[in-house]
């Protein structure tokens, strides 16, 4: 028995308002709980199980698993759906587990240390911040970065972390550690990104590795650009300012 991650879904009007709602369950039987969490963990050893919920559904339960996924167990542990649960309301649907996803994302990277990103800052107080996934050599990025002063001048606080797209034993990644490893990131960063050239040099115990990985197993990172908003939305691709600064409700 697999258990697979579900893709992550987007929001094609970029809605921020849909991930915030959260619906409040009574807590789960013990007994209920530890017999769900003893018959999955017997079907899988290797999973990681956390906490059992009542889901909307009467009946079902759902069940943290390896990490910000989710699945919708029975009582008694022995039949499970994977994949997401959706609410139809008087006008939209909205996309429950989606919900529940972006809150984990959103929670990951407000545990992450801004020192360990490269961050550019727009003068005064920022009114909003963005995560964004970055590699150096895609065009995207580039024109994302170009964009970057605006989106500054709009209040937009832009935090970079890593994402080598070819991976950690790739040149992109020498071209990024050594970003991270600069006495000034930002302008080393910038000049690599405008494809000037720079002399390459990683220094020990740069963060790209670490941000690769959460990428890949937590954030689900496809390709670059990925920017995560605040709320934990994962926008892939770029996006022009303004349609960003909407997003943002500013």
């Amino acid at each position: 028995m697999t258990f697979l991650a579900k893709p992550l879904s987007v929001l094609a009007a970029l809605s921020t308002s849909l991930l915030l709602g959260q619906v409040a369950f009574a807590d789960v039987d013990e007994a209920v709980a530890k017999q769900i969490k003893a018959k999955l963990t017997a079907g899988n050893p290797q999973a990681t199980f956390g906490d059992v919920r009542e889901s909307p559904v009467p009946g079902l339960y759902e069940v943290d698993v390896n990490g910000g996924n989710v699945l919708f167990v029975s009582k008694d542990g022995g039949h499970f759906i994977a994949g997401d649960m959706f609410e139809v309301g008087p006008q939209q649907v909205v996309n429950l587990s989606e919900q529940r996803r972006g809150l984990h994302r959103a929670e990951v990277m407000g545990q992450q240390d801004t020192k360990d990103m490269i961050v550019f800052s727009p003068k005064g107080k920022a009114k909003a911040h963005i995560y964004v996934f970055t590699d150096v050599d895609c065009g995207y990025c580039r024109k994302l970065h170009e964009d970057v002063p605006e989106l500054n001048r709009r209040g937009i606080e832009v935090r970079y972390l890593a994402f080598p797209r070819a991976g950690i034993n790739s040149v992109g990644y020498r071209k990024l550690a050594t970003a991270w490893c600069a006495d000034d990131p930002n302008k080393t960063l910038t000049d690599l990104k405008n494809r000037k050239n720079v002399s390459l040099e990683v220094c020990k115990n740069n963060p790209v590795a670490a941000q690769y990985k959460m990428g890949n197993e937590v954030i689900d990172v496809r390709g670059t650009p990925t920017i995560v908003m605040e709320d934990g939305t994962v926008v892939p691709g770029y996006i022009p300012p303004a349609t960003l600064a909407k997003a943002l409700g500013i």
